[in-house]
């Protein structure tokens, strides 16, 4: 079963820094996209930052120039480096993955997501 598993959210003052990790596990040929969608308390999931390939990005407007999104392939692991943290971002942040499980399956599949607080 595949799987991917985040980590690093936590408490942070506005202005802060934090990096999220996206860890795929189990059996699977390749990834292609990866993502990271958050959920504020009482708003609809978004889409934060996405990353197809090996590195075509894009970013919603409220992250541009904070956020960055990469991978690395030999880890099977994505990342999310979250600068200049803002009240707004405060959320539980999803991982989102392509995931290509054999030569005809890919599977969508969403991590358990991750809370970041900004709060001072």
């Amino acid at each position: 079963q595949v799987q991917l598993v985040e980590s690093g959210g936590g408490l942070v003052q506005p202005g802060g820094s934090l990096r999220l990790s996206c860890a795929a596990s189990g059996s699977f040929i390749s990834i292609s996209t990866m993502g990271w969608y958050r959920q504020a308390p009482g708003k609809e999931r978004e889409l934060v930052a996405r990353i197809i390939g090996e590195s075509v990005t894009n970013y919603a407007d409220a992250v541009k120039g904070r956020f960055t999104i990469s991978r690395d392939n030999t880890k099977n692991t994505g990342y999310l480096q979250m600068n200049d943290l803002k009240l707004e971002d405060t959320a539980v942040y999803y991982c989102n993955a392509d995931i290509t499980v054999s030569s005809w399956s890919t599977l969508e599949v969403w991590g358990q997501g991750t809370l970041v607080t900004v709060s001072s």
